[in-house]
């Protein structure tokens, strides 16, 4: 095979030799008879494309870490704040309830002073109302100079009356029992009935005639009739009263809470004052039945 004069062979390879030696020398020539700064500009730019890229990979690992202490100061923030929250929460469950304990001694020192009597203080120790034939049991008896069928109170409302003093706790009957019985009279006609406890949470008036107009809503007070409670104390509102043989079945929802009661206050036996009731509609709870 022919060798050719600028091919790859060797006497092709010898000459491309021999040409780039002599083109690196007429540059080395053109260029050596200046300054040397030439040859530092030529490698300052040069080497402008690796500091750039050198720079900005230094400055995205300093962004990056950077940003990782900021995250792990964060989350560890976090913790700390979730820690302090729990804390806290814990606390204030810790305190409800004697924070509730008190906002109720402070209602009831409020009541004591529209009520000129000489109340005294019991706390609600047990509170079994929904068990059978249960009721509440409070940490004042005979200690305390307690008797039996003392009207018992709370801001709200009526609650009940002492069913059995022991030594040094008394036993309640509250006013939903099944043998619970209070004399009480409607706000608007001052119809006397009897109120008796239907179970849990509920309540009825006896004996009121069916010529009498109870509006749902109506404010249900204490009659005084039955020398266990003064007159005028608030009872509860009527959610329903539709006629039944010769009277009203009048349903009353009770104002005093007896599911979360805590502080109460007890009259003394026999009260002789009369409270008047407010002369106002009060509002109540609407009720899913009609009133006549």
């Amino acid at each position: 095979m022919r060798d050719r004069p600028w091919g790859l062979g060797p006497t092709g390879r010898r000459r491309w030799a021999m040409a780039a030696l002599l083109l690196g020398h007429l540059v080395w020539m053109a260029l050596g008879r200046g300054s040397s700064g030439r040859w530092r500009h030529l490698l300052d730019l040069l080497a402008i494309p690796p500091r750039t890229a050198s720079a900005r990979w230094e400055d995205w690992k300093a962004a990056r870490s950077q940003r990782i202490t900021n995250v792990r100061e964060a989350q560890a923030e976090i913790l700390g704040l979730r820690a302090q929250v729990t804390a806290l929460l814990s606390a204030r469950a810790a305190e409800a309830p004697r924070l509730a304990e008190a906002d109720e001694a402070v209602r009831l020192l409020g009541l004591k002073k529209l009520l000129p009597l000489d109340f005294r203080a019991a706390r609600v120790i047990v509170n079994v109302r929904k068990a059978p034939f249960g009721g509440m049991i409070l940490d004042r008896g005979e200690d305390a100079g307690l008797v039996p069928d003392q009207g018992v109170i709370c801001p709200e409302g009526v609650v009940g009356r002492i069913w059995d003093v022991g030594m040094t706790q008394s036993s309640l009957l509250p006013l939903d029992a099944y043998n619970a019985s209070t004399g009480v009279m409607l706000a608007r006609s001052r119809a006397t009935g009897v109120l008796q406890g239907l179970g849990p949470g509920k309540a009825a008036i006896r004996y009121i005639g069916t010529q009498e107009v109870v509006q749902v809503g109506e404010p249900v007070f204490t009659s005084g009739l039955d020398r266990i409670f003064p007159r005028g104390l608030l009872v509860g509102y009527v959610s329903s009263a539709l006629p039944h043989d010769v009277e009203l079945h009048v349903e009353v929802v009770l104002a005093a809470p007896l599911d979360r009661v805590g502080v109460v206050l007890i009259l003394p036996p026999h009260p002789q004052m009369e409270i008047q009731p407010p002369s106002g509609p009060a509002q109540a709870a609407p009720s899913k039945k009609g009133g006549r």
